[in-house]
């Protein structure tokens, strides 16, 4: 359980702090969600009460932006909403507002004279459906609760402004408000048992979004209510509100709460009694979805991200293996499986139907890893040898006789990738047709990555019994560990190479990406020279809460993520820390070290940080100037993945 106090709250206002404030998300398992900072108050366009997957995971429908309550008691008015209107902020609920809890969901206190109102808020699983229910905890007497739904009715990415096409319509009965906003939008459905609908159609306008002001986007939205609900209320009651795309004419919100209360609690029965493994059992949750049938994927990162074949694959072990979700993972290795096409997997999904991505080189790679760990972990031999093996097969050979963006096995073994304008690798940003870390050639992490690709795979064979095979792709394994011996040593810097690049020149950024050659099941870096590495990350990238991309001594870093789209992509992959590479550091400490002692040490100087950014959850990116600042997305399934793999991995009590 994570809480914060009055005055945390109060240090917490988002209005002038861009990517600042604590905010909270729940999630459905399809890809929706409902989030929004502690006070209530929608700092982005992704912020909304019900923001509903349409076609899940993805085509996401910001369908109800808030819903604003007011306490009316002896005829005065105490509206806890909070709203920036930019030049005002109006009305200032969180000045009520003395305790949030993030716990099994996240709650709120608020105090509004001799009344204690605490609200909590669900999502039910597989549902585009918010449940929030109130508890008058103390009143000395009666009072009146009215609810304003604010609509927004578009799509994530975009922000609504006033229009005449909007249907003013509704319909409200037994209990039941329903209405559809425009043609082809889906029905909004909002049950508040024994309130009262006062219609009034209304559009509230200038909505300011503090963090798309501060990212160089259009900040400016306009909300559109058909009316308030009103609900009498007095000591002891519990009031059920549900905001849903279904209709709720059979369910209650109380119910819905208790349901979801009892399966997040069997998601914690393997855990152990840690609050923060348990609270990043429950951060994991929130990323595996479906997708399509009886399929799962992983969500990248709330609020904008779909799945990603790169970082699903990454983050299988930490969300699924790590909290015995067998099952989950293998329907996610399954799913990618029938996604393969020329020896690769997608780089991402996309919305709205359009045809997946494929433009990666590790993501492909990352899988054999997610398989192995698989297999580890449940001995499911058959699913692996019978289903995934010729998947695998198929891989290996597109890889060695080539495949798209150049990709294909060199003459000395390694790994070649990549074409002029094109990112790969998972340093991808790019402006236009500037790809800002480029790294064509035989970047370092990709050689790690093939040079266990082999091993793996040769194991996989002499599990089917194909002893010759394996030792024939062994053969293969070796000559990528003896040529990147050769060639991957910077000696006066006394680390590896980042790339050695399209015309054979070697790249002597200081990057975190050579921990792989370390952390991975087959390290191809032992010894002094591992040691040397480890040394070097420790003292130019680790931070307390991930490794920065690039060395501060470089003259190309930057330490803080800011400003416009432009300076925010040049500056992704240039000194801006990384929360998920706090697996692979551990993994390399332990490796070099032979011990655990400093894995406790790393995870201590993290918790911390669960208080910023999505309470409970892991941050993107931050800065990687103290106080590293979270930025990007505020939950990101790698980031929870890997805090949470090593967790498991390495300390048993936390």
């Amino acid at each position: 359980m994570i809480k914060l106090d009055k005055d945390e709250i109060q240090s917490s206002l988002p209005f002038d702090k861009g990517e600042g404030g604590a905010e909270w998300i729940e999630t459905n398992g399809l890809g929706g969600w409902s989030g929004s900072t502690i006070i209530g108050c929608n700092t982005r366009r992704y912020h909304g009460m019900l923001v509903a997957a349409t076609v899940p995971p993805a085509e996401r429908m910001n369908l109800v932006s808030k819903l604003d309550e007011t306490i009316i008691v002896d005829a005065q008015r105490f509206e806890l909403g909070t709203n920036n209107y930019g030049s005002v902020i109006s009305p200032t609920g969180y000045s009520f507002l003395t305790s949030f809890v993030k716990d099994i969901f996240p709650s709120w206190l608020y105090e509004i004279g001799n009344i204690q109102l605490k609200k909590t808020v669900a999502m039910a699983h597989g549902e585009n459906t918010v449940a929030i229910v109130y508890e008058v905890i103390k009143s000395v007497r009666s009072f009146t609760m009215q609810l304003l739904p604010l609509l927004s009715v578009r799509g994530y990415h975009s922000l609504m402004h006033a229009n005449d096409a909007v249907n003013g319509g509704a319909i409200f009965e037994n209990d039941i408000f329903k209405t559809k906003a425009y043609n082809g939008t889906p029905e909004i459905f909002i049950k508040v048992p024994g309130a009262t609908f006062i219609r009034q159609p209304y559009w509230f306008y200038n909505f300011n979004y503090s963090v798309e002001h501060a990212r160089g986007l259009d900040f400016v939205e306009d909300l559109f209510t058909h009316g308030h609900f009103s609900v009498e209320l007095k000591e002891g009651d519990l009031l059920g509100v549900i905001l849903s795309a279904n209709d709720p004419a059979a369910k209650n919100a109380i119910d819905i709460v208790r349901a979801e209360k009892d399966r997040r609690l069997g998601l914690l029965s393997g855990a152990s009694a840690s609050p923060l493994e348990q609270l990043l059992t429950l951060a994991a949750d929130q990323f595996i979805v479906e997708r399509g049938g009886n399929l799962k994927t992983v969500i990248a990162g709330y609020h904008w991200f779909t799945d990603w074949g790169r970082d699903t694959m990454i983050s299988l072990p930490g969300l699924c293996l790590s909290t015995g979700r067998y099952d989950d993972a293998k329907k996610i290795i399954a799913a990618f499986a029938k996604s393969v096409s020329m020896g690769m997997l997608p780089n991402r999904f996309q919305d709205n139907g359009e045809p997946p991505e494929y433009n990666n080189v590790d993501g492909t790679l990352w899988y054999f890893v997610a398989v192995y760990k698989y297999l580890q972990a449940t001995g499911d031999k058959e699913f692996i040898l019978n289903d995934i093996l010729p998947v695998l097969k198929e891989i290996i050979d597109w890889h060695f006789k080539g495949t798209r963006y150049n990709i294909h096995v060199d003459g000395d073994g390694l790994l070649y990738a990549g074409e002029e304008g094109q990112q790969l690798t998972w340093m991808d940003a790019r402006i236009g047709n500037w790809v800002v870390t480029p790294r064509m050639g035989k970047p370092v992490e990709i050689e790690a990555l093939w040079y266990n690709v082999l091993k793996m795979f040769a194991e996989f064979l002499m599990i089917n019994g194909q002893e010759n095979d394996a030792e024939i792709v062994n053969k293969s394994a070796l000559k990528v560990k003896e040529s990147f011996s050769e060639k991957f040593w910077y000696a006066n810097g006394n680390y590896l190479y980042d790339v050695i690049d399209e015309n054979g020149k070697p790249d002597v950024s200081l990057r975190p990406n050579q921990l792989f050659a370390i952390s991975l099941p087959f390290a191809l870096l032992e010894g002094e020279r591992a040691g040397a590495v480890l040394q070097i990350v420790t003292e130019k990238l680790y931070t307390p809460v991930g490794l920065r991309s690039l060395s501060p001594g470089d003259s190309r870093y930057m330490g803080i993520y800011s400003g416009d789209p432009y300076k925010r992509d040049s500056s992704y992959h240039q000194g801006t820390v990384w929360s998920w590479l706090l697996g692979p550091y551990v993994d390399a400490l332990v490796k070099v070290q032979g011990h655990e002692l400093e894995v406790k040490g790393v995870i201590d100087a993290f918790k911390q940080h669960l208080k910023e950014a999505c309470i409970g959850s892991v941050p993107e990116i931050l800065d990687g100037n103290a106080p590293y600042l979270p930025k990007g997305c505020v939950a990101q399934a790698w980031g929870v993945a890997e805090i949470l793999r090593v967790i498991k991995q390495y300390l048993k009590y936390q």
